[in-house]
């Protein structure tokens, strides 16, 4: 009979062990060769558990993926994981090479010749890395495509998912470099109007993007203020971005967030306590 009930115990915590292990979050690093940036790229993968049924699982391709513990990535998927607050997900963080030459916009470099290979880069991801995530997990398609960045890594990831749309379906900015421009601001003839790039491609382009779009921005990140109205360039141009797209109607007005921290810094500290929100809009049940 004792030995019954050691049999019957064993077996039970061999059962709790091991549902026990299947909801662990994972992380492993991983690296793929491109032949548009002409690198191997090296990445970072964090997952939750993967479910039976694959097509629930979904995709959030992350810049700047050398900084995934500053933001703290696992620690807040793991916990919104475990409340059941999110959905099945994939993380690939994608280091950065040289951010000032492969973040940007594509085609056009700003007013220092920065951003010259962001075409590179958004090919790297459109035709390499999407296929690459789906293979890694065994899917032909993920439920939904997120692609998020901060500060140059907002405005490269806001850029690619614009043109791309047919792969990607949302995209989170934190802190975007939106003030990208084509000319010095310092230059007589500078206009805000005229010269930030981002803003210039999206109000002339003809593109209906089908995209949900996530932004934040916090009041203490700088204190630059070109057009001397009191409000920190971060929030101008990210207000003005976000006014922009609700102005095209690619979208309905509830599928533009705009998150604004009267207290936030140009920091992770800052992103990641917004990171929950962020997952939550992006991958909530």
């Amino acid at each position: 009979m004792i030995k019954k009930y050691f049999s019957l115990l064993i077996a039970t915590l061999v059962l709790v062990f091991s549902v026990g292990c299947k909801k662990k979050i994972k992380q492993q690093e991983d690296e793929i060769y491109s032949r548009h940036l002409q690198r191997q790229v090296k990445l970072t993968i964090i997952s939750t558990p993967i479910p039976d049924d694959k097509a629930t699982l979904n995709l959030l391709l992350l810049n700047d993926g050398q900084d995934l513990k500053k933001f703290r990535v696992k620690e807040i998927l793991d916990s919104l994981y475990q409340k059941k607050a999110i959905q099945p997900l994939i993380v690939v963080g994608i280091v950065a090479g040289d951010r000032t030459k492969e973040y940007g916009v594509s085609d056009n470099p700003d007013f220092m010749q920065r951003g010259d290979k962001a075409d590179n880069y958004a090919a790297f991801i459109d035709n390499e890395l999407y296929a690459f995530a789906k293979k890694k997990a065994g899917v032909r398609k993920f439920k939904s495509v997120v692609f998020a960045g901060s500060s140059l890594g907002g405005l490269s990831a806001f850029d690619i998912a614009w043109d791309h749309a047919d792969k990607i379906d949302k995209v989170g900015v934190f802190s975007g470099s939106f003030w990208w421009r084509d000319k010095d601001d310092k230059a007589a003839d500078y206009s805000d109007d005229k010269n930030r790039i981002i803003i210039n491609k999206i109000r002339s382009s003809r593109k209906k993007p089908h995209l949900q779009y996530w932004f934040y921005a916090g009041a203490k990140e700088e204190t630059g203020d070109r057009d001397k109205d009191s409000i920190i360039d971060v929030v101008d141009d990210t207000r003005d971005l976000v006014a922009l797209i609700k102005s095209k109607n690619v979208c309905l007005p509830e599928e533009v967030l705009y998150t604004e921290d009267a207290n936030g810094m140009h920091d992770y500290t800052s992103w990641s306590n917004h990171l929950p929100a962020f997952l939550i809009w992006a991958f909530g049940k």
